[in-house]
């Protein structure tokens, strides 16, 4: 386990999966992360509402934690 506290943690967040065919819902989640296409990677503040829109999602991404 890492020993940074969870608000050091940041999430590298690759989009795997289309959005095509899930729920608007799940769209605008891919949207809101700034996830545009299959293959795109971002890094976001390992927070509780971005925990919270990638469990949402989880089928679609891949998440890993890292630390700066």
């Amino acid at each position: 386990m890492s020993i940074a506290k969870i608000g050091d943690a940041k999430l590298k967040i690759t989009q795997r999966k289309s959005g095509i065919g899930g729920t608007a819902r799940q769209r605008e989640t891919l949207k809101t992360l700034g996830l545009r296409r299959i293959g795109a990677t971002v890094v976001r503040e390992g927070r509780p509402e971005v925990r919270g829109m990638v469990r949402s999602i989880a089928h679609l991404v891949d998440v890993e934690e890292v630390t700066e």
